[in-house]
């Protein structure tokens, strides 16, 4: 998903701005459940940059939503060393 679709998505206005919303996340898990174990690096750094996009349409629409998405991704998930 490039940066038109998400801003067609989001600036559609014939749509709730729920719906507009559960649909950029539903593009957003798309593309996560399209990698796989044999990604590359770069193919899940990218993924990661089209969610961040995905994240500030979503802010835009609902600021504290956006907001939310874009603090857990910032957060690094680190397992403890057993």
């Amino acid at each position: 998903m490039d940066k038109e679709e998400v801003k067609r998505i989001a600036e559609d206005f014939n749509k709730s701005i729920r719906k507009r919303i559960d649909e950029l996340l539903e593009a957003d898990t798309n593309m996560y459940t399209n990698l796989g174990s044999d990604s590359t690096k770069s193919e899940i750094e990218e993924v990661k940059k089209k969610s961040r996009v995905i994240y500030r349409a979503i802010k835009d629409l609902d600021s504290f939503e956006g907001s939310q998405l874009l603090y857990y991704q910032d957060k690094e998930y680190k397992p403890k060393d057993d």
